[in-house]
């Protein structure tokens, strides 16, 4: 069964459900991609690893633990009996949990030489709030820039700061950017909202090689059939981040026609 919605559907975006959809539609991009490409190109799902916290806070690192040699040592020190009125209380504190975190993209190579042609990134919300998952990925983005490999980005996220671009940009809840090297600065952007279908785009290549077109559309209702978020949706439930209040009564009209309960 397919979305209720006709484009991305924005309870998807709530963290519970977030990280599958982004895995699985990783994988669904290079599973449709991957015929199409070959023999000259192959699609590989690659992974950015680093290191994050609730806080995204300066990490510190543990002491190496000290191995005493000399058995001496090891005899507690002489020390005078302290009263217990004089020792302080302890502090009730909590400490940042360090986590590993994954993120995955895709690399359009060269099937001769190994060359990544064409980088797709889909942005996850560590991407585009401060913290150190946007510092990882701009330093990517930055790069791939100033490379011979084209960029697409697609950002299927309402939350978060947009990526910088240049230029008049009209304000719009999602962004898919194709950035192709040998046009650089300039870049194609499809902005679109929460009532527009996602659109189909054309995935940049070397010069001369006909580009196929990309729906990923198709691919998301794919996903959300393969996943059963028809059955694992509460569509009662707020829509995480709050829409505008305009949205929200399209949101409600648009579940109601379908026979879709909501709050």
């Amino acid at each position: 069964m397919s979305s209720p919605f006709p484009g991305m559907d924005p309870y998807l975006e709530h963290p519970e459900f977030w990280p599958e959809v982004h895995h699985r539609l990783i994988t669904a991009i290079a599973i449709a991609l991957g015929p199409l490409l070959r023999p000259k190109y192959q699609v590989a799902i690659e992974k950015r690893i680093y290191l994050s916290n609730n806080e995204d806070s300066v990490l510190v690192g543990l002491p190496d633990a000290i191995v005493f040699s000399n058995r001496e040592m090891l005899h507690s020190p002489i020390v005078a009996p302290v009263r217990e009125s004089d020792r302080p209380a302890p502090i009730a504190v909590q400490l940042p949990l360090v986590e590993e975190v994954q993120e995955s993209y895709l690399e359009i190579r060269e099937a001769g030489t190994g060359y990544v042609i064409t980088a797709i990134e889909l942005l996850s919300p560590k991407n585009k709030r401060s913290g150190e998952g946007q510092r990882v990925y701009e330093r990517k983005r930055q790069h791939l820039l100033a490379s011979l490999t084209h960029l697409v980005e697609i950002d299927l996220l309402r939350s978060g700061e947009k990526m910088p671009i240049l230029g008049n940009v009209p304000p719009a809840d999602y962004h898919i950017l194709i950035g192709r090297s040998d046009r650089r600065p300039h870049a194609d952007l499809y902005a679109f909202n929460l009532r527009s279908s996602i659109p189909s785009f054309p995935l940049p290549l070397i010069a001369g090689d006909d580009s196929p077109t990309l729906d990923l559309q198709h691919l998301f209702n794919q996903v959300y059939d393969q996943a059963s978020y028809d059955l694992r949706v509460d569509y009662t439930q707020p829509i995480i981040p709050p829409l505008s209040p305009e949205d929200l009564d399209w949101v409600k009209s648009l579940l109601e026609r379908q026979s879709i309960n909501n709050a």
